[in-house]
Protein backbone atom coordinates (compact mmCIF):
# COMPACT_ATOMS: atom_id res chain seq x y z
CA UNK A 1 0.00 0.00 0.00
CA UNK A 2 1.21 3.17 -0.79
CA UNK A 3 1.85 6.24 2.16
CA UNK A 4 0.56 9.22 0.84
CA UNK A 5 1.37 12.59 1.89
CA UNK A 6 -2.15 13.44 3.40
CA UNK A 7 -1.03 10.94 6.35
CA UNK A 8 1.53 13.55 6.81
CA UNK A 9 0.98 17.37 6.94
CA UNK A 10 3.14 19.48 5.21
CA UNK A 11 3.76 21.21 8.31
CA UNK A 12 5.60 18.05 9.64
CA UNK A 13 7.59 17.59 7.20
CA UNK A 14 8.49 20.90 6.57
CA UNK A 15 9.68 20.66 10.68
CA UNK A 16 11.47 18.13 10.55
CA UNK A 17 13.22 18.62 6.94
CA UNK A 18 14.16 22.10 7.62
CA UNK A 19 17.46 21.97 9.02
CA UNK A 20 18.78 19.32 6.54
CA UNK A 21 17.65 21.73 3.89
CA UNK A 22 19.81 24.47 5.76
CA UNK A 23 22.56 22.19 6.19
CA UNK A 24 23.10 21.39 2.17
CA UNK A 25 22.65 25.14 1.27
CA UNK A 26 25.70 25.71 3.82
CA UNK A 27 27.42 22.58 2.53
CA UNK A 28 26.90 23.78 -1.02
CA UNK A 29 28.92 26.47 -0.85
CA UNK A 30 32.09 23.87 -0.41
CA UNK A 31 30.87 21.04 -3.03
CA UNK A 32 33.92 20.12 -3.72
CA UNK A 33 34.52 19.06 -0.25
CA UNK A 34 31.84 16.56 0.11
CA UNK A 35 32.58 13.66 1.99
CA UNK A 36 31.49 10.23 0.19
CA UNK A 37 29.38 8.68 2.97
CA UNK A 38 31.46 5.36 3.87
CA UNK A 39 30.43 2.03 2.71
CA UNK A 40 29.04 -0.97 4.21
CA UNK A 41 28.50 -4.90 3.79
CA UNK A 42 25.00 -5.98 2.06
CA UNK A 43 25.32 -8.56 4.87
CA UNK A 44 23.30 -12.26 4.04
CA UNK A 45 19.69 -11.12 4.17
CA UNK A 46 19.27 -9.19 0.92
CA UNK A 47 15.66 -10.79 0.91
CA UNK A 48 15.67 -13.71 -1.06
CA UNK A 49 12.45 -13.34 -2.52
CA UNK A 50 11.15 -9.95 -2.78
CA UNK A 51 7.56 -9.08 -1.17
CA UNK A 52 4.53 -8.27 -3.55
CA UNK A 53 4.06 -4.74 -2.39
CA UNK A 54 7.62 -3.11 -2.98
CA UNK A 55 6.61 0.51 -2.18
CA UNK A 56 7.84 3.32 0.41
CA UNK A 57 5.46 2.52 3.08
CA UNK A 58 7.05 -0.27 4.78
CA UNK A 59 4.27 -0.30 7.65
CA UNK A 60 0.79 -1.66 5.55
CA UNK A 61 0.95 -4.50 3.26
CA UNK A 62 -0.63 -3.91 -0.16
CA UNK A 63 -4.64 -2.95 0.90
CA UNK A 64 -3.95 -4.74 4.68
CA UNK A 65 -5.99 -2.52 7.37
CA UNK A 66 -3.25 -4.02 10.34
CA UNK A 67 0.25 -2.65 10.38
CA UNK A 68 3.22 -3.54 11.74
CA UNK A 69 4.35 -3.33 14.75
CA UNK A 70 6.82 -1.24 15.87
CA UNK A 71 7.72 2.56 16.49
CA UNK A 72 7.02 4.80 12.95
CA UNK A 73 9.79 6.56 11.28
CA UNK A 74 9.68 8.85 8.86
CA UNK A 75 12.89 8.30 6.90
CA UNK A 76 14.09 10.84 4.49
CA UNK A 77 16.89 12.13 2.99
CA UNK A 78 18.03 12.89 -0.64
CA UNK A 79 20.98 11.74 -2.71
CA UNK A 80 23.90 13.86 -4.18
CA UNK A 81 26.90 13.44 -6.02
CA UNK A 82 30.62 14.67 -5.21
CA UNK A 83 30.18 18.06 -5.94
CA UNK A 84 26.97 18.29 -4.57
CA UNK A 85 24.47 18.02 -7.34
CA UNK A 86 21.02 15.95 -6.99
CA UNK A 87 21.23 12.81 -8.37
CA UNK A 88 17.86 11.85 -9.56
CA UNK A 89 16.03 9.17 -10.85
CA UNK A 90 17.80 6.69 -8.30
CA UNK A 91 16.76 3.96 -7.01
CA UNK A 92 16.99 3.70 -3.53
CA UNK A 93 15.87 0.16 -1.65
CA UNK A 94 15.99 -0.31 2.45
CA UNK A 95 15.63 -3.63 3.71
CA UNK A 96 15.67 -4.00 8.04
CA UNK A 97 14.54 -6.45 10.55
CA UNK A 98 10.76 -6.26 11.81
CA UNK A 99 10.32 -5.66 15.78
CA UNK A 100 11.01 -9.60 16.01
CA UNK A 101 14.13 -8.75 14.97
CA UNK A 102 13.78 -11.31 11.76
CA UNK A 103 14.74 -10.63 8.01
CA UNK A 104 12.43 -11.52 5.16
CA UNK A 105 14.54 -14.25 4.25
CA UNK A 106 14.21 -17.54 4.25
CA UNK A 107 17.68 -18.37 5.39
CA UNK A 108 17.36 -16.03 8.82
CA UNK A 109 17.12 -18.08 11.95
CA UNK A 110 13.83 -16.04 13.23
CA UNK A 111 12.20 -16.15 10.02
CA UNK A 112 9.57 -18.21 11.41
CA UNK A 113 8.63 -15.21 14.15
CA UNK A 114 8.53 -12.71 11.31
CA UNK A 115 5.43 -10.20 11.37
CA UNK A 116 3.50 -11.19 8.49
CA UNK A 117 2.42 -7.30 8.45
CA UNK A 118 5.61 -5.79 8.01
CA UNK A 119 7.22 -5.12 4.55
CA UNK A 120 10.41 -5.36 5.14
CA UNK A 121 11.76 -3.88 2.20
CA UNK A 122 10.85 -0.97 -0.11
CA UNK A 123 12.18 0.98 -3.16
CA UNK A 124 11.89 4.78 -4.36
CA UNK A 125 12.74 6.71 -6.61
CA UNK A 126 14.49 9.68 -6.28
CA UNK A 127 12.72 13.46 -7.29
CA UNK A 128 14.43 16.23 -9.42
CA UNK A 129 16.47 17.44 -6.38
CA UNK A 130 17.39 13.24 -5.15
CA UNK A 131 15.09 13.03 -2.21
CA UNK A 132 13.35 10.55 -1.31
CA UNK A 133 11.05 9.10 1.41
CA UNK A 134 10.66 6.03 3.55
CA UNK A 135 7.90 5.05 6.18
CA UNK A 136 8.88 1.97 8.12
CA UNK A 137 9.62 1.48 11.86
CA UNK A 138 12.82 2.08 14.01
CA UNK A 139 15.29 -0.58 13.78
CA UNK A 140 15.56 -3.27 16.31
CA UNK A 141 18.71 -4.88 17.46
CA UNK A 142 19.08 -8.57 17.03
CA UNK A 143 21.70 -11.23 18.53
CA UNK A 144 25.46 -9.99 17.15
CA UNK A 145 24.24 -6.54 15.69
CA UNK A 146 23.29 -3.21 16.70
CA UNK A 147 19.80 -1.55 15.38
CA UNK A 148 20.15 -0.72 11.82
CA UNK A 149 18.62 -0.48 8.58
CA UNK A 150 20.50 -1.25 5.04
CA UNK A 151 20.24 0.52 2.09
CA UNK A 152 21.11 -0.09 -2.13
CA UNK A 153 21.41 2.44 -4.35
CA UNK A 154 21.07 1.54 -8.04
CA UNK A 155 21.99 4.08 -11.19
CA UNK A 156 20.85 3.02 -15.04
CA UNK A 157 20.11 -0.97 -13.60
CA UNK A 158 23.29 -1.03 -11.47
CA UNK A 159 24.01 -1.16 -7.87
CA UNK A 160 26.33 1.97 -7.26
CA UNK A 161 26.30 1.65 -3.57
CA UNK A 162 25.48 -0.08 -0.49
CA UNK A 163 25.39 1.12 3.18
CA UNK A 164 23.67 1.10 6.61
CA UNK A 165 22.19 3.51 9.18
CA UNK A 166 22.64 3.18 12.45
CA UNK A 167 20.92 5.23 15.21
CA UNK A 168 22.81 7.89 16.68
CA UNK A 169 24.16 6.89 20.47
CA UNK A 170 22.50 3.67 20.61
CA UNK A 171 24.93 1.72 23.17
CA UNK A 172 26.02 -1.09 20.84
CA UNK A 173 27.35 1.10 17.86
CA UNK A 174 30.89 0.55 19.63
CA UNK A 175 30.63 -3.28 19.79
CA UNK A 176 29.26 -3.90 16.16
CA UNK A 177 31.95 -5.60 14.47
CA UNK A 178 30.33 -4.52 10.65
CA UNK A 179 30.04 -0.26 12.01
CA UNK A 180 34.08 -0.23 13.37
CA UNK A 181 34.72 -1.92 9.73
CA UNK A 182 34.81 2.33 9.63
CA UNK A 183 37.78 3.22 11.69
CA UNK A 184 37.81 6.97 10.64
CA UNK A 185 35.63 8.76 13.50
CA UNK A 186 34.35 11.50 11.50
CA UNK A 187 33.20 8.75 8.42
CA UNK A 188 31.37 6.97 11.45
CA UNK A 189 29.43 10.14 12.07
CA UNK A 190 27.90 10.39 8.54
CA UNK A 191 26.44 6.82 9.26
CA UNK A 192 25.05 7.72 12.61
CA UNK A 193 21.49 9.23 12.68
CA UNK A 194 19.31 10.96 14.88
CA UNK A 195 15.66 9.49 15.65
CA UNK A 196 13.42 12.58 16.69
CA UNK A 197 9.98 12.37 17.83
CA UNK A 198 7.71 14.03 15.37
CA UNK A 199 6.30 16.79 16.44
CA UNK A 200 2.54 16.80 16.92
CA UNK A 201 2.53 13.37 16.56
CA UNK A 202 -0.43 11.70 18.92
CA UNK A 203 0.88 8.21 17.73
CA UNK A 204 4.40 8.81 18.81
CA UNK A 205 6.28 8.88 15.31
CA UNK A 206 9.76 9.50 14.64
CA UNK A 207 11.52 11.35 12.06
CA UNK A 208 15.05 10.62 10.66
CA UNK A 209 17.28 11.94 8.29
CA UNK A 210 19.96 10.23 5.97
CA UNK A 211 21.50 11.82 3.10
CA UNK A 212 23.87 10.31 0.99
CA UNK A 213 27.22 11.69 -1.05
CA UNK A 214 28.15 9.60 -3.68
CA UNK A 215 31.93 9.19 -4.68
CA UNK A 216 32.45 8.64 -8.44
CA UNK A 217 30.64 5.77 -9.76
CA UNK A 218 30.25 3.93 -12.75
CA UNK A 219 27.06 5.39 -14.05
CA UNK A 220 28.61 9.06 -13.96
CA UNK A 221 30.20 8.10 -17.34
CA UNK A 222 26.28 7.62 -17.99
CA UNK A 223 23.96 10.54 -18.88
CA UNK A 224 20.59 9.31 -19.82
CA UNK A 225 18.95 10.23 -16.89
CA UNK A 226 15.96 7.97 -17.17
CA UNK A 227 14.83 5.13 -14.55
CA UNK A 228 16.03 1.98 -15.50
CA UNK A 229 15.09 -0.24 -12.54
CA UNK A 230 17.04 -2.09 -9.56
CA UNK A 231 20.67 -3.56 -10.10
CA UNK A 232 21.55 -7.18 -8.77
CA UNK A 233 22.46 -7.35 -4.91
CA UNK A 234 25.48 -7.92 -4.06
CA UNK A 235 25.30 -11.32 -3.53
CA UNK A 236 23.81 -11.80 -6.66
CA UNK A 237 26.86 -10.23 -8.70
CA UNK A 238 29.38 -11.64 -6.94
CA UNK A 239 29.99 -9.22 -5.09
CA UNK A 240 31.36 -11.53 -1.92
CA UNK A 241 30.15 -14.25 0.52
CA UNK A 242 27.37 -13.58 2.69
CA UNK A 243 29.44 -13.92 5.81
CA UNK A 244 27.23 -14.85 9.07
CA UNK A 245 24.75 -13.60 10.63
CA UNK A 246 25.99 -10.26 12.94
CA UNK A 247 29.29 -11.09 11.53
CA UNK A 248 32.02 -8.42 11.43
CA UNK A 249 31.08 -8.61 7.59
CA UNK A 250 33.46 -5.96 5.38
CA UNK A 251 32.99 -2.73 3.72
CA UNK A 252 32.95 -3.17 -0.06
CA UNK A 253 35.27 -1.90 -2.51
CA UNK A 254 34.60 0.46 -5.18
CA UNK A 255 34.76 -2.34 -7.64
CA UNK A 256 31.13 -3.72 -7.59
CA UNK A 257 29.74 -6.38 -10.35
CA UNK A 258 27.74 -5.22 -13.21
CA UNK A 259 24.48 -5.40 -12.06
CA UNK A 260 22.04 -6.10 -13.73
CA UNK A 261 18.29 -4.33 -15.50
CA UNK A 262 16.79 -5.20 -11.82
CA UNK A 263 13.16 -5.92 -10.97
CA UNK A 264 9.89 -4.88 -12.42
CA UNK A 265 9.03 -2.60 -9.83
CA UNK A 266 10.07 0.52 -8.21
CA UNK A 267 7.77 3.65 -7.57
CA UNK A 268 4.52 3.56 -9.19
CA UNK A 269 3.30 6.55 -11.61
CA UNK A 270 1.97 8.96 -9.76
CA UNK A 271 2.94 7.23 -6.19
CA UNK A 272 3.70 8.79 -2.68
CA UNK A 273 6.57 11.81 -2.46
CA UNK A 274 6.95 14.09 0.10
CA UNK A 275 4.89 17.43 0.52
CA UNK A 276 6.53 19.75 -1.15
Amino acid sequence: MSFTPQHWSRRQFLQTTAFAAAAWNVRGAFADQLTATPRLTEGPFYPDKLPLDTDNDLLVINDSITPAVGEITHLTGKIVGPTGQPIRNAFIEIWQVDNNGAYLHTGDSRHDQLDKNFQGYGRFLTDSQGRYYFRTIKPVPYPGRTPHIHVGVSQHGKRVFTTQILIKGHPQNDRDGVFRDVEDPKLRELLLVDFNPLPDSKMGELAANFDIVLGRTPADTEHDEKPSGIGKSERESGGGGPGGRGGPGGRRGPGLGPGGTGGPGGRPPGGPRPPQ
